[in-house]
């Protein structure tokens, strides 16, 4: 969207409407906001009226009536904090019978931060800047990956992908960069977004905006005083805007749990579900197979999402309510994707997408740039000792990890001998002894005893070591 439509657009955007004047223009209600001011009070002590209006992110004008209320039913008292002899001077603070109906607040739902916008606002929010209406071209892709070795085939399902809205599935060795290029897929999110504080659902708050996982653009031009808060066309404040798109990762970590709204029965506040604040940007789940749930049970989880761009959560209270599933999901793993799910999930995989071993060209490319990093002198003829004597010899696929990890200790060793790190076959030999611990001769010596016992498989063996193809631990045990 461009032009007009979207300045349109824009302008009707829930996180870009005029500030509420009035109680009624928040959406919220009346009793649920005394309620909050409660909170604050009881949380932080004595406030002035523009500090309250700072802190719930509601105008004065809004705050006034409740403050009036409040002295009326004898919640709050009126000090005189200053010397300017006006209504800036006031302060508010709880009287004891405030105090109790804190507690009594507190101990429902403990949240006492800024007021949160309703659940018909966000989900109109998340669809005015929808991650489906991306638009990624080839000269996007090779902006964000310009800078390292990765398969151009690779890079152009990647990028076709992610016009696709649906769900990416990459898989490949332990090693092959799969979770690197998942977590560069952030760069291909263009576009700011705008965020909640907070959302009421059914009377209830759920916290909504992450500052570690939703991370600023720029500087949010949030007005500096509390005054400015008060101004008639000031934006509605209980937004944050100029967010950048979130990329969510989780991993071995994840339970079933985990994806469902979580109430915490001793802080008294919500948690939301990692992939609703991951709304509008990728949600990646990285290792699947090695979650502590089943792959199945994991995959199922997320059908009805996927296929309908809707979620279903449920609050303690036992209200069940809709969400927008508005992520591109993608999954990571060593698996091949049939040995994890079955044909009715993977239909709903747009893309599957193998991150296969390097080329021996990208694989000395980045062997040079690991070189050029550690400030090391690249040796061609003990790189390609490298090649010839341990992976092919030992029938070690060329993963894009191991250029770092071998060069790293050859950095370690340096340091341990005070001496300037050299790139030498002695130095390759003791790095590589290290990090496979002789794993590919041992794997070797395994798979010739058994093709001894086998008769008639020897020669296929011979015919795939001759033909230099690297071994493939996920096709062999597929």
């Amino acid at each position: 969207m461009s032009g007009p439509a979207a300045l349109d657009a824009t302008a009707m955007a829930p996180a870009f409407m005029r500030a509420p004047r009035t109680v009624d223009e928040t959406g919220l209600p009346f009793l649920f906001l005394v309620e909050l001011l409660i909170k604050v009070l009881a949380q932080r002590g004595q406030l002035k009226l523009p500090e309250l209006a700072g802190h719930i992110k509601l105008a004065v004008g809004v705050i006034d009536p409740l403050i009036a209320f409040m002295r009326t039913e004898k919640l709050c008292e009126v000090t005189r904090r200053g010397v300017s002899g006006t209504d800036a001077d006031l302060a508010y603070h709880l009287t004891e019978l405030g105090r109790e109906r804190a507690q009594q607040c507190l101990a429902r739902n403990a949240y006492a931060g800024p007021a949160p916008v309703t659940l018909a606002d966000y989900r109109r929010q998340v669809a005015l800047q929808s991650v489906a209406d991306l638009h990624v071209t080839r000269a996007d892709v090779t902006r964000v990956f310009d800078d390292i070795v990765v398969n151009q085939h690779v890079l152009d399902q990647l990028g076709a992908a992610m016009n696709s809205g649906r769900a990416i599935f990459i898989h490949g060795l332990a090693g092959s960069g799969k979770t690197y290029l998942a977590e560069r897929l952030r760069g291909l999110l263009h576009g700011d977004i705008a965020l909640p504080y907070a959302i009421m659902i059914d009377g209830e708050v759920v916290p909504f905006y992450d500052p570690v996982q939703h991370r600023a653009s720029h500087e949010n031009q949030e007005p500096a005083d509390h005054a400015a808060i008060d101004k008639l066309r000031s934006i509605d404040l209980r937004w944050v805007r100029g967010v950048q798109r979130p990329a969510t990762l989780t991993g071995g970590e994840l339970t079933l749990e985990m994806l469902d709204l979580r109430f915490d029965p001793n802080t008294r506040l919500y948690q939301a579900p990692p992939h609703l604040k991951a709304n509008n940007g990728i949600f990646i789940i990285d290792d699947l197979g090695r979650q502590r749930c089943s792959p199945l049970e994991l995959m199922n989880r997320w059908i009805v999402p996927m296929d309908r761009g809707i979620d279903y959560l449920s609050l303690h209270t036992g209200h069940v309510f809709e969400v927008p599933f508005d992520v591109v999901v993608v999954f990571s793993s060593n698996f091949l994707p049939e040995r994890l799910s079955d044909g009715a999930f993977l239909r709903r995989l747009g893309y599957k997408i193998e991150v296969p071993p390097q080329t021996e060209a990208e694989y000395e490319r980045i062997f040079r740039q690991v070189c050029q990093q550690a400030d090391l002198d690249f040796d061609p003829d003990t790189y390609h000792y490298l090649l010839q004597e341990k992976h092919r010899r030992e029938d070690v696929p060329l993963l894009a990890c191991y250029p770092r990890d071998l060069i790293r200790q050859l950095l370690d060793l340096a340091r341990y001998e005070s001496a300037p790190p050299v790139m030498t076959r002695a130095a390759l030999d003791w790095a590589w002894h290290n990090y496979f611990a002789g794993a590919g001769v041992r794997r070797m010596a395994a798979v010739q005893q058994q093709h001894q016992q086998q008769p008639g498989a020897g020669a296929a063996d011979r015919e795939r070591r001759d033909s230099g193809a690297p071994f493939n631990p996920m096709k062999a045990n597929s």
